[in-house]
């Protein structure tokens, strides 16, 4: 008998990992609208969010949440950070005791501040719950260029067991135990991937990017050794492969909004033109305030929220960072991931 998997989720991310899946067993994706399922299971595409990609025909789609969790061994969660919760909701009472929980998305929860597999440990406390974070592009994923993800449970057998749904001749899947440092890498490289799309949209250059990388990538260390996360999490794929790939694509919905901002457009109007959800507009004032109660200085993801929501221009974050006083580069991590700046 062959294994039954749930993917909640129908965006370009979640269709991705649905056809990769159906490759090694039985899959089902969920899409909210019922139109969009029938276009998966009838024309084998997803026009809305992943338009270039041909589907297995071994993916099946359903819009009734129900049906699609109904048997299935593993969920893997695609939505947004500001509907998980909801939906994770409706699938709680549907889910097998012990069914592992896998969630694709990155963010933290508006008010709570949780991680989403703290929200799976929360309303589904029999569930083992995991993430699967990387630099993954759902479209160069989707079309087999050669990349590497990561599948972080705390019981690592049970990552081995289940990275061989992952792995293709394309997706290299490695394991990891720290699971709070590769999900909090994931939800805060969104926040400076803006930053990055700012310096870009500006018109500065690699050395800019190259120094607003680095910088982000200490404060996303930062945070996530303060939150309990191992160090070499952050120098591996969950860390600094995720933040590159989403600092440096025009592919990544982050990046293009800072681009955008720079632009002189509002976040407003970017909004409104975005099909798919980038997770750094929503996650910048928890992690914000996340660093705040922690007493962790993230001066980069600070700018991030004074441009998104107080009003202040893209092109007064740079000369903002740049005048900041000096101090020894690696003190903050020294230190244990203690207030230090860039």
């Amino acid at each position: 008998m062959r294994t039954k998997v749930a993917v909640v989720g129908a965006g370009s991310w979640g269709t991705t990992v649905g056809a990769v899946v159906a490759q090694r067993a039985d899959t089902v994706l969920w899409a909210r609208r019922s139109s969009l399922a029938a276009e998966i299971n009838h024309s084998h595409r997803n026009s809305s969010y992943l338009p270039e990609a041909l589907l297995p025909e071994s993916l099946e789609a359903t819009s009734d949440l129900e049906a699609a969790i109904r048997g299935a061994s593993l969920v893997i969660m695609g939505v947004p950070s500001h509907g998980f919760r909801a939906v994770l909701g409706e699938i709680a009472p549907l889910l097998a005791k012990g069914t592992p929980v896998i969630s694709l998305s990155k963010g933290f929860e508006q008010g709570s501040l949780l991680r989403m597999t703290e929200i799976v440990s929360e309303l589904c406390p029999a569930s083992p719950t995991g993430v699967l974070t990387g630099p993954n592009l759902a479209r160069e994923v989707a079309a087999g260029q050669p990349t590497a993800s990561v599948i972080a449970f705390e019981d690592e057998s049970l990552a081995r067991e289940l990275l061989g749904l992952f792995r293709t001749d394309a997706l290299r899947v490695y394991t990891n135990t720290d699971v709070v440092g590769c999900e909090t890498a994931g939800a805060v490289k969104n926040v400076m991937a803006i930053a990055a799309g700012m310096a870009a949209g500006l018109g500065f250059g690699d050395n800019t990017r190259a120094a607003v990388i680095t910088r982000s990538l200490a404060e996303v260390a930062r945070l996530g050794m303060a939150l309990g996360g191992d160090p070499l999490t952050f120098s591996g794929l969950a860390g600094l492969g995720d933040l590159v790939a989403t600092c440096t694509s025009t592919k990544s919905r982050n990046f293009s909004v800072g681009v955008e901002l720079a632009a002189g457009r509002s976040l407003e109007e970017i909004v409104d033109g975005m099909r798919m959800v980038a997770e750094g507009i929503k996650s910048s004032r928890p992690v914000v305030e996340l660093s705040g109660r922690l007493g962790i200085e993230m001066p980069v993801a600070e700018q991030v929220v004074a441009v998104l929501y107080e009003g202040k221009p893209p092109s007064a974050t740079i000369p903002s960072l740049m005048s900041r006083a000096s101090k020894a580069e690696l003190h903050g991590l020294r230190q244990g991931a203690v207030a230090d700046a860039p």
